[in-house]
């Protein structure tokens, strides 16, 4: 019995050894890559405020060309970014995580790869640029009705099946990874809880007309979830290094 306890009580401490004794550069860059999505989020919110999302293609086009940087933020340019940004991010809880259930988390890490590949690839943002310069060299009206039928057919896509897609599995992903954290030692339970609330809230989209409300809410969790794993993160890249 005396033996079974101290296993016990050891398991946490070979775990956080584990974690620190491996991939500590993986871990800082996982780290800077949390702090840099962190500050994305605020940006982003004060962008949408000051230059509300355009009703029409026109508008579009007119707000890319009175300001470029506000139509990419509008078309979610730094949400691309912080994809690219999860990519260290999730590879370095993979590395942390891995100990406490390697299924769940490579399930987790590989949904989560699948998702940012796919929100990536159905972005417009710099499609819509090219097209709003096309259109304002445009000369004819054959020029501008056929530029504005192609930004309609960006915007349809821009929320389409692969976004959908991208957005659901990304969710999934973000669940599975915080529940797994939830068993560990090493990020706490409000990091675990705020990870877990920010995607499951976030798949509050899907609820009739007050989804995109409900949406903006898990916001404030995914921030607290990204500054709490990047000073864990960093903390693992620290002890590593010692």
């Amino acid at each position: 019995m005396a033996s079974g306890t101290s296993g016990q009580v050891n398991q946490p401490r070979a775990e956080a050894e584990t974690a620190d004794s491996r991939w500590k550069n993986l871990y800082k860059i996982g780290g800077a890559a949390a702090v840099l999505s962190a500050i994305f989020i605020p940006i982003q919110v004060i962008v949408f405020i000051v230059f509300p999302l355009p009703g029409s293609v026109t508008g579009w086009f007119t707000l890319f060309q009175s300001n470029r940087l506000a139509g990419l933020i509008d078309l979610d340019l730094l949400l691309v970014a912080d994809n690219v940004l999860l990519v260290p991010i999730f590879l370095a809880l993979y590395a942390a995580l891995r100990r406490t259930s390697q299924s769940v988390m490579a399930i987790g890490t590989a949904l989560g790869l699948a998702g940012l590949v796919l929100f990536i690839a159905s972005n417009p943002a710099f499609q819509m640029l090219s097209l709003s310069d096309q259109y304002a060299a445009a000369t004819t009206d054959a020029e501008r009705a056929t530029l504005l039928t192609a930004g309609q057919v960006m915007l349809a896509g821009w929320q389409g099946t692969a976004f959908q897609t991208a957005y659901v599995i990304g969710s999934i992903a973000g669940i599975a990874i915080s529940a797994v954290m939830l068993r560990s030692v090493l990020f706490g339970k409000v990091a675990a809880c705020a990870g877990i609330l920010a995607n499951v809230i976030g798949l509050g989209l899907y609820v009739p007309v007050v989804g995109i409300y409900i949406t903006v809410f898990s916001v404030l969790f995914l921030w607290i979830w990204y500054i709490l794993i990047a000073r864990r993160l960093f903390q693992l890249g620290k002890s590593s290094s010692k």
